[in-house]
């Protein structure tokens, strides 16, 4: 029998996610809609209920196909009050808009609700920094929607240590809610977000929810450095992808993390992306582990791993094998930095 997906509360918000949520970037290009369905349907029979989708999800389908896909699916289930739905606008405005200025997403959330078939998302994130727009204009228009009903929480993506403490600092002032949930790519093989990004979060009580947790496939085991990979994989389709690109990540460092991987595997008698799934979900600050799979059969392996816990014997191993290091200066001469304490604690 599957272990159900235990839940936690996301930052300082009423809301109560389950600690692996369902990424949906594949619905409309990589995963069909009757396939879609029934990933939906296997996450929801397993107790998950945080489903993340964004206004340009949809691939060749075209912006927001993902979720339509959602929104058609919801329309036809009862349970919509137990279900955590997310989505993200910043970068599909109106023509001539900025992303995250008043206009922008405004316009952006409008369309996610009519796709979505919702009066409200639970959980509204801004996809990225928007330099041309002010930070304030920003949360302004997002405590608006909060108050106005059309959004319950609000989160950010992809943002650096520095714009967060910005976020954080200045939303009260603007009528507008601290963030609960920041979404950045975090995993074995990319740490980057430990050095400034985490230590803000875990101060200001921003939850955690990573994307990428298997390095696009890396941390599956399944690509190696005899063979450029091919066929049906992410890699396979596109060696080039972004930061998850073949010629980017097969270096030795990625190899000896593999390796470590796989020993700890073989001691829990399960599948090396278990174990990846689970040190990043002990992390400090992660509240939700976002599930990207491109198909039922993939997800059902992945949610097979839920109940994968980690000792701190393994929890160390792993990262000391995948520690990158402090840059010496400032953070080895401030010895005394909160920052430098939280990255300590973190076993690195």
């Amino acid at each position: 029998m599957s272990t159900a997906i235990p839940r936690t509360r996301l930052g300082t918000s009423d809301l109560m996610v389950s600690r692996f949520a369902l990424g949906t970037m594949t619905f409309g290009h990589e995963t069909d809609e009757g396939e879609a369905r029934r990933m939906l349907d296997t996450y929801v029979g397993q107790g998950g209920n945080f489903i993340d989708t964004a206004d340009v999800y949809g691939g060749p389908s075209g912006p927001g196909a993902s979720e339509a896909i959602l929104g058609r699916w919801l329309r036809d289930r009862d349970d919509r009050d137990d279900l955590v739905i997310a989505t993200k606008g910043r970068f599909n405005p109106p023509e001539g808009v900025a992303g995250n200025s008043r206009a922008g997403l405004t316009a952006a959330l409008e369309g996610s609700l009519t796709r979505l078939g919702l009066d409200h998302v639970d959980l509204y994130l801004v996809h990225g920094w928007d330099k041309d727009t002010p930070l304030e204009e920003t949360l302004t228009v997002l405590g608006e929607m909060v108050r106005e009903g059309k959004v319950g929480a609000i989160g950010f993506s992809n943002v650096s240590g520095w714009q967060l403490a910005r976020i954080v600092s200045l939303a009260p002032g603007c009528g507008c809610p601290v963030p609960v949930s920041l979404q950045p790519q975090y995993n074995l093989l990319e740490r980057g977000i430990e050095v400034e990004v985490m230590p803000c979060a875990v101060e200001a009580g921003v939850s955690i929810t990573p994307w990428s947790p298997l390095g696009g496939g890396w941390l599956t085991a399944k690509y190696t450095a005899q063979a450029r990979p091919t066929g049906a994989t992410r890699l396979g389709e596109d060696p080039g992808r972004g930061v998850e690109a073949y010629d980017l990540r097969n270096t030795d460092r990625t190899y000896r993390i593999l390796d470590v991987l796989g020993q700890v595997a073989a001691r829990h008698d399960c599948a090396p992306e278990h174990v990846a799934f689970a040190w990043l979900a002990q992390r400090p600050g992660v509240a939700a582990v976002l599930l990207g799979a491109r198909t039922l059969d993939q997800l059902t392996s992945n949610l097979s791993g839920v109940g994968v816990h980690l000792d701190e014997a393994d929890m160390r191993a792993l990262s000391e094998v995948s520690a990158t290091g402090l840059p010496p200066y400032p953070y080895g001469f401030l010895e005394d930095w909160s920052g430098l304490t939280i990255w300590k604690e973190m076993g690195t």
